[in-house]
């Protein structure tokens, strides 16, 4: 017999990036072997609320909090630039933690966040998405290269420029022109899918306005085409700035809008922070079955 239970959610955005956010920090709502399955119907568009994925927040052992993410296809990802800005202002504004630095448990690692605050309404967050990793056994990616950086891959039948990085999960970074012109619906499951990364990757085309300046469009993995994506900004930046196209603090224009990250050197690695604002867009009550 199925068993249906009462969910209370909330819909946010974080550049039109849009998201179901769960709270479970109490208690559990959804059983973690529906989890996914749930997630999938939560997010299907005129059939259910709609969304790029569902967000649990859930308690830590290791961090003040933790977030977890769900894809609209039902995987779970290690981490969401996007989302975890919208994690931030609902734990705030809704008293699930009333502070303005906040440590997160993900699954790509513990992320740091700073709130800025006005009136009980949080403005902006900024991310500290840690060290990025340029290892291909830890992107991961199947090459013989011990990193692959503004190498050649053979798609198809054609040769596609790129550097893949980690910044708790996996990206393939393309810089080109004319990003209007670009068949993202073609080449951007050709390569989240690619022989070459067996967890599948999120896949960015830059275009580098000045080194200081760049446009970028998303296929993101589990979800296509996406109006923004933070991890996606951070792996364009960290490989821009490693290449020598960029510098370290780049304005990132997404069709949802702009984010700002600044690339900073820890020994050997560099990390980056991101920040940009979240919005929450309503909340509602759905009734689920399983």
């Amino acid at each position: 017999m199925k068993e249906k239970i009462i969910l209370l959610f909330h819909k946010m955005h974080g550049l039109g990036n849009d998201y179901v956010v769960i709270n479970e920090f109490e208690e559990e709502l959804i059983p973690e072997d529906k989890k996914s399955e749930i997630s999938r119907t939560l997010c299907l568009r005129r059939f259910s609320i709609g969304a790029d994925g569902v967000i649990f927040v859930s308690k830590s052992n290791i961090a003040d909090i933790k977030f977890r993410i769900f894809n609209s296809d039902g995987s779970e990802a290690e981490m969401c630039g996007n989302g975890i800005r919208c994690f931030g202002k609902y734990v705030y504004e809704n008293d699930v933690m009333k502070e303005k630095k906040i440590s997160v448990e993900t699954l790509g690692g513990i992320k740091k966040l700073r709130l800025t605050v006005e009136r009980n309404s949080v403005k902006s967050i900024r991310v500290d998405m840690g060290t990025a990793s340029f290892k291909t056994v830890d992107v991961p990616m199947i090459s013989e290269n011990d990193e692959f950086i503004d190498g050649e891959l053979k798609v198809d039948d054609r040769v596609i420029k790129l550097t893949a990085v980690n910044v708790g999960n996996p990206h393939a970074v393309i810089f080109c022109e004319n990003l209007d012109k670009l068949s993202l619906e073609e080449l951007g499951p050709l390569l989240e899918n690619h022989e070459t990364f067996p967890e599948r990757t999120n896949v960015h085309f830059v275009d580098v306005k000045s080194p200081e300046e760049v446009e970028m469009i998303t296929w993101e993995r589990g979800a296509g085409f996406t109006m923004a994506c933070g991890t996606g900004a951070t792996s364009v930046v960290v490989s821009g700035y490693r290449i020598g196209v960029l510098e370290k603090n780049v304005q990132v224009h997404l069709p949802g809008g702009v984010l700002q990250i600044t690339v900073y050197e820890s020994g050997d690695n560099l990390g980056a922070f991101m920040e940009g604002d979240a919005v929450s867009v309503f909340e509602g009550i759905t009734e689920l079955e399983f």
